[in-house]
């Protein structure tokens, strides 16, 4: 039995949740899976896993297994990056994590930029609207949109993204521009699921944020489509000020009511910092720092 291989294997069928699910992720029939399960029972006369019908469920000793698996495996993954000269010389791969939009309009460019400058490194790239566990999910570097608690992980602050009320011009035009956070009461509201409720948007006023009432004629589940309702005159919505920035240029969209936008959210490069840290993460850590840092500068202009 190849041990490291078959803890490999229960790793991942942990991480899939089923046994039917490693073997697809894994590339190999569901016989091997199972085998590969069965041998570390058989090897330490214990049972790790409860087999169910639909999810695979770990016994008290599968628990403390798979957390000394885990750690097993990532000190071998480490001990091989030192061994190939990962702490000697950019290269290998790397995976970095950052929101959907932001990823694609800000993320991308600059990653591509990067691979021209380091031909030694591939760069695995995740793009993602929710808080991505860099240890769990084996991430080298992501960008993260807000507060920081996990005190776990290392920050670079980069910028700040703020959040804006917008609407095209002819829309304006019709309707007129609403002055006050109050006045949105009057207006056909295009809401985005997940980041604001539906019926009330949170504005600064004086030292507190208060939620005011909003009129939501169109609710939509990605920005994009309610950026694309917004410059086609339907409403006024409100998103973030990066997933807008093209449009507000092109004089598409116009911002309104920035005296009572909320604080500034932090945007920071994180990164979970071994010792040392890797001249593949290095590399990209001031590369890409700079060019984020100077792009999120031109949207407090905005």
């Amino acid at each position: 039995m190849d041990r490291l291989e078959s803890m490999a294997t229960l790793l991942t069928a942990v991480e899939t949740g089923s046994l039917s699910a490693a073997s697809r992720k894994l590339g190999v029939p569901l016989a091997t899976v199972s085998r590969k399960v069965s041998d570390l029972e058989a090897h330490l006369s214990a049972r790790l896993v409860t087999r169910t019908s639909r999810r695979l469920e770990l016994t008290e000793a599968g628990r403390a297994y798979v957390v000394a698996c885990k750690r097993i495996l990532d000190e071998i993954r480490e001990a091989e990056r030192a061994a190939s000269g990962e702490y000697s010389t950019p290269k290998g791969d790397l995976t970095i994590a950052a929101p959907i939009v932001m990823g694609r309009l800000l993320v991308l460019p600059v990653t591509m930029e990067f691979l021209k400058a380091y031909p030694d490194i591939n760069v695995r790239l995740v793009l993602a609207d929710r808080v991505v566990n860099l240890l769990e999910e084996h991430v080298d570097l992501a960008i993260r949109v807000g507060e920081l608690p996990d005190s776990s992980v290392t920050a670079k602050r980069i910028g700040a993204i703020r959040r804006v009320v917008c609407g095209a011009p002819a829309y304006f035009a019709k309707k007129g521009t609403p002055q006050t956070p109050g006045d949105l009461r009057s207006h056909a509201c295009i809401t985005f699921e997940g980041l604001y409720a539906s019926d009330a948007w949170p504005f600064q006023t004086g030292k507190t944020i208060t939620g005011f009432p909003v009129c939501s004629r169109l609710t939509i589940n990605t920005a994009e489509a309610a950026i694309d309702a917004a410059i086609a005159a339907m409403g006024v919505t409100r998103v973030l000020s990066y997933q807008v920035a093209a449009a507000i240029k092109a004089g598409r969209l116009t911002t309104i009511l920035r005296g009572f936008e909320p604080a500034p959210a932090p945007v920071s490069l994180i990164y979970a910092a071994p010792s040392p840290l890797p001249l593949k993460s290095r590399a990209f850590l001031d590369f890409a720092a700079p060019r984020l840092k100077a792009w999120l500068g031109d949207l407090a202009e905005l």
